[in-house]
């Protein structure tokens, strides 16, 4: 009473006294319970004065309970069981209320308490070189996100969760500033020679309004100036609509009149013909292929096949070589040609070889030199690689050779894969990461590693195929949100809290929210900020998928996170891949040292599937050299600015054009919509024989009505490409009719 100064003499001065002392004995009880786990949730105490109040310490939770509210802060989870009934049964059966005297001595012994031990954490991070932010939090949500499989954690991975690792990577966090490439750098001066000089400052505009609209969020209330052009939905036109639907109407009516009529007279390309096994016995048997998605392949599928699939014969650069295929069974199925030798007359054979793109590979197959603008070489590795990776690769052949034909758990994991490993984590900024031999697997194989049953999986509406796959095979509840749209989001994780389980109500044992950094069928990037702004608040995890952005987005290639300006240390789980700016294969997943521990022990992709090979490691490493600029040179940047002018001057003509082209700048994905089917193997073709190699989808990779062409940019082109090519897309355009962005008839 005396260090409180409660020796006033009035009644009404004591009381107040007596008030800002209860209010310090409450502050510090939340203080101290920090110490024990997450405060999930408060209730403030009303009528505080008036209040009766009692600390009771259990082994696993602080109790603060007050005659008339009481809420517990359990050790290890997220739920806190609020009682607000004042005649609830546990307060009613409470033992007589202590004094305060008592309590507050309590109370200083719990802080004692809470002091020794946060000395202890000091002198370890100190100990460790580990950084001094809190880490008390951070292993408490370590703990719910791998608590679930507590008993199937390894004693080695137990004992580095609590007493931490030495072996910790340096890590190099690129995300504080974020921005573009300044041209006013003397050294990019000299090493640069803008070809954009001319439209320079009309795509710094574009591209800084859409970043300003949909990543950083500066300029959300301006209106947009563009005609149109950059609406974050892709409205179908009516006329589109109506044509769509009936065109598929008339495809399957003709489709069923064929197979009934192939049926009555025994004649067609799809009659099963006899072939002296036991299967052609269908009484004994039941038809293999017998559905709506058979009827569809015949049908449908086969009309357009020889848009897809297409055989290449060169590296996968700027420029590509195409394998020219035949079909003498009406596109049933296609066969290479070959030389043009194998063609059935002379005049065949000469337009062919007179054809301005005919080229033949070294074994003499007739082949097509085509502009390609379908891969994945984002920064171009494919087209300057033997000057660039290619000897250090080649190198690694000699030492570990092509394979290790082991499991990373056994005899699979070399010097290179523990260097590129380290690599991507200081790369990101992260603690340790594992890599993975193929980049769908990483998604379908860690999701499941990291949920079960009892979680719940927030996914967007358009992650990719391979998000989905892991999310069902994980048994995890599954909820989806409306696509980059944090609002729907942040309902959604209020009703998951709020209700918990279906039929139980208990609360979820953990939650994550799944985003991709660029949609691979969209060209959007994602609303990061804003999604992990809502994570944070309710206390959900975040599975970033950076297979599309890591390499592509940011003045440094860190992806999407640099680029939208959000730390990489808000970010739990990071996944990307190797198959698109580092022309190599398999993924990654970066993360906490306790995660790459869990993972590395627990992951399919990990324990049962083939370790990558080393000469893929090697490739990964030297493309990471030059993008951070460790070979000493400005190849790195060089290949950035250039696949964002790339990018960012292609989407501005196309958009000049008239085409109804999705995304947002700086991706450099481009879809441009068609619509209709019947379009989509109009459009292809007519770009083959324009010497365009393009990517067109429909469905069921896309909805019925939104099939679209995919234009993928690389840092290899130069403008003189992507000139030509826009010269021919836009006589594409008016041969097919694809102008809706100026009429709804294209």
């Amino acid at each position: 009473k005396k260090a409180f100064g409660l020796h006033s003499a009035t009644p009404a001065a004591a009381s107040a006294q007596k008030h800002s002392l209860f209010k310090v004995v409450v502050a510090v009880v939340l203080v101290c319970s920090l110490d024990i786990g997450t405060i999930g949730f408060a209730c403030f105490l009303h009528s505080v004065s008036h209040c009766s109040c009692r600390v009771v310490l259990f082994p696993s939770s602080y109790c603060f309970v007050s005659t008339e509210t009481s809420f517990v802060i359990k050790k290890g989870t997220s739920s806190v069981h609020s009682l607000l009934d004042t005649h609830n049964k546990s307060i009613r059966n409470q033992p007589p209320l202590p004094s305060l005297a008592q309590t507050f001595r309590v109370v200083c012994n719990a802080h004692a308490k809470y002091t020794a031990q946060q000395q202890r954490i000091v002198e370890r991070q100190r100990k460790y070189n580990c950084p001094p932010e809190a880490n008390i939090t951070m292993k408490s949500r370590l703990q719910r996100l791998l608590g679930n499989k507590k008993s199937r954690f390894s004693k080695s991975a137990l004992t580095k969760i609590s007493e931490g690792d030495e072996s910790l990577p340096d890590t190099e966090v690129s995300s504080a500033s974020s921005g573009i490439l300044s041209h006013d750098d003397e050294d990019y001066a000299l090493y640069y020679d803008d070809p954009y000089a001319d439209v320079r400052d009309e795509m710094e505009r574009l591209a800084e309004h859409d970043r300003a609209r949909f990543a950083t969020h500066t300029d959300a209330n301006r209106q947009d100036q563009d005609g149109g052009h950059h609406d974050e939905e892709i409205t179908v036109p009516w006329f589109s609509a109506y044509t769509v639907y009936m065109g598929y109407a008339m495809m399957i009516f003709w489709g069923h009149i064929h197979d009934f009529c192939a049926y009555l007279l025994g004649v067609g390309r799809y009659i099963r013909q006899q072939s002296g096994l036991p299967g052609d016995d269908l009484t004994k048997f039941a038809p293999l292929l017998k559905s709506w998605e058979h009827f569809y392949t015949r049908r449908l599928y086969t009309r357009v096949q020889d848009c897809f699939n297409r055989p290449i014969a060169s590296n996968p650069g700027a420029h590509i070589d195409v394998l020219e295929r035949v079909s003498a069974d009406g596109q049933k199925s296609l066969q290479v040609l070959g030389s043009v030798d194998n063609l059935d007359t002379d005049e065949q054979r000469n337009d062919y070889r007179q054809g301005p793109y005919y080229t033949q590979t070294d074994g003499g197959a007739a082949a097509r030199h085509c502009v390609n603008l379908g891969s994945y070489n984002y920064l171009g590795f494919a087209d300057d690689w033997m000057a660039t990776c290619g000897p250090d690769v080649k190198a690694s052949l000699q030492d570990f050779g092509v394979s290790m034909a082991s499991t990373r758990t056994e005899y699979g994991t070399t010097t290179k894969h523990r260097e590129l490993e380290e690599t991507v984590a200081r790369f990101l900024g992260k603690e340790d990461a594992v890599v993975l031999n193929m980049g769908f697997n990483t998604n379908a194989t860690t999701i499941p590693a990291l949920v079960e049953r009892g979680d719940l999986l927030i996914s967007d509406e358009l992650n990719h195929t391979s998000i989905v796959s892991g999310a069902r095979a994980s048994g995890a509840a599954i909820r989806i949100f409306k696509h980059n749209d944090p609002q729907h989001l942040e309902e959604i994780l209020r009703q998951a809290i709020v209700k918990g389980k279906p039929r139980t109500r208990r609360p979820w044992n953990k939650i994550m929210v799944i985003v991709e950094g660029i949609y691979s069928m969209e060209g959007e990037y994602c609303d990061l900020k804003n999604i992990v702004r809502v994570c944070k608040k309710y206390g959900a995890y975040i599975y970033l998928d950076e297979a599309h952005s890591i390499g592509a987005m940011g003045p440094t290639g860190r992806g999407i996170s640099e680029y939208c300006g959000v730390d990489t240390a808000d970010i739990d789980i990071m996944m990307g891949t190797f198959t698109k700016s580092f022309g190599g294969m398999g993924g990654y997943i970066a993360a906490s040292k306790e995660v790459i521990e869990f993972l590395r022990e627990k992951c399919a992709g990990s324990i049962y599937h083939n370790s990558l090979s080393p000469v893929v490691c090697q490739q990964c490493l030297s493309a990471f050299k030059i993008i951070m600029g460790e070979d000493g040179t400005n190849v790195g940047k060089h290949k950035l600015q250039s696949l964002r002018d790339n990018s960012n001057y292609f989407r501005m003509k196309l958009r000049e054009m008239g085409l109804l082209v999705m995304g947002h700048y700086d991706s450099p994905i481009m879809p441009v919509m068609l619509f209709h089917a019947t379009k989509i193997s109009a459009f292809s073709r007519e770009c083959f024989k324009r010497g365009l190699a393009v990517v067109v989808v429909g469905f069921p990779a896309v909805p019925l009505l939104v099939s679209r062409a995919r234009f993928c940019i690389s840092a290899g082109h130069t403008r003189e490409d992507l000139d030509r090519a826009l010269a021919e897309i836009d006589e594409v355009a008016d041969l097919v009719n694809l102008r809706y962005s100026k009429s709804v008839f294209g």
